[in-house]
């Protein structure tokens, strides 16, 4: 097996979006908002590659279950925490050997022209 920090191996899951309720104050938690994530999950994908078997590879539904479990069935106040929330989910729920979760929130309260706000974490198996 090889090991996917040295090869670079990951599946990507980019673009999700979900509405939750999250923010920092309690009035940003009142109506549901879009958040954005990227999650990409580091392991060997040589023997998916090698049999094109899914049984030998993580299948995205249920990743994008667990990601939209968080996300929609949880309120938290800061990005970070949904991020963690994410990571967790997703090393408990696969065979991953790491992940990175991506966070965004395009509308937050504040006075300035911006796309987002976002965290972005790394964690691994401890």
């Amino acid at each position: 097996m090889t090991d996917p920090r040295r090869t670079g191996d990951r599946i990507v899951l980019a673009g999700l979006r979900f509405e939750g309720r999250h923010g920092a104050t309690e009035e940003e938690r009142e109506l549901p908002q879009l958040i954005e994530l990227d999650v990409e999950l580091w392991l060997d994908l040589s023997a998916p590659g090698a049999s094109d078997d899914l049984a030998a590879t993580v299948d995205y539904g249920p990743v994008i279950e667990l990601c939209r479990d968080v996300v929609e069935r949880r309120s938290f106040r800061l990005l970070e925490a949904i991020a963690e929330a994410v990571a967790s989910s997703v090393l408990k729920g696969t065979a991953a050997e790491g992940v990175v979760v991506r966070v965004r929130k395009p509308a937050v309260p504040v006075d300035a022209d911006l796309d987002y706000a976002g965290v972005e974490i790394r964690r691994g198996r401890a």
